[in-house]
């Protein structure tokens, strides 16, 4: 991303950071950007906007790029609505008051040591930032993603051989260790 994002500057073009998904703590930081220092000219947010309580999302820009749209130049269904506004300005002082990034840091950090450490010749790799966890498999993700969910955790095979794990940002001790139990247990079934 940094050598893209390099590209882009090299060449005058502006730089479009998706963070729709990875926004908001998720990685461990505010944003996935954050990571490699880099600044995108635009930036797509979603989700954890809403706080999961409404649909939410938003494309951020400085005013230099911003006030090169004119009236009638774009349109947006949802666009523009108060309700959704101050639910998301609410989400954000959650997601900064309660340090949800730095949260989502230390539970990631936590649940990677613990599936590192339920050794099994059937991970490849244990990968992730944050609490966006994925563990590539020898044999199909969907195998373990049956397993996990019938003990009673909900992780999603997301490629033939990868499964993503994705827990909310204010998981706690106690569900890490249910969920890191369930894995011991359900990667030991096979």
């Amino acid at each position: 991303m940094k050598r893209a994002w390099a590209i882009c500057r090299e060449h005058r073009a502006l730089f479009l950071a998706d963070e729709i998904q990875t926004g908001f703590g998720r990685t461990g930081d505010l944003f996935a950007c954050d990571y490699d220092g880099i600044k995108p000219d635009i930036l797509l947010v979603g989700k954890a906007l809403g706080g999961g309580f409404y649909p939410v999302s938003a494309a951020l820009a400085n005013a230099e790029i911003m006030n090169l749209f004119q009236p009638g130049d774009h349109g947006s269904t949802f666009g523009g609505n108060p309700l959704g506004a101050a639910i998301a300005e609410a989400a954000m002082d959650v997601i900064v008051d309660e340090k949800l990034p730095e949260r989502a840091r230390y539970a990631g950090a936590s649940i990677m040591q613990g599936l590192r450490a339920a050794r099994s010749p059937y991970v490849k790799e244990i990968r992730g930032r944050g609490l966006m966890i994925g563990i590539e498999l020898t044999r199909p993700a969907e195998d373990l993603s049956r397993a996990l969910l019938a003990r009673g955790v909900a992780a999603k095979d997301t490629q033939e051989n990868v499964l993503r794990i994705a827990p909310p940002l204010v998981i706690d001790d106690e569900a890490i260790a249910t969920l890191l139990a369930a894995y011991r247990d359900a990667i030991g079934s096979f």
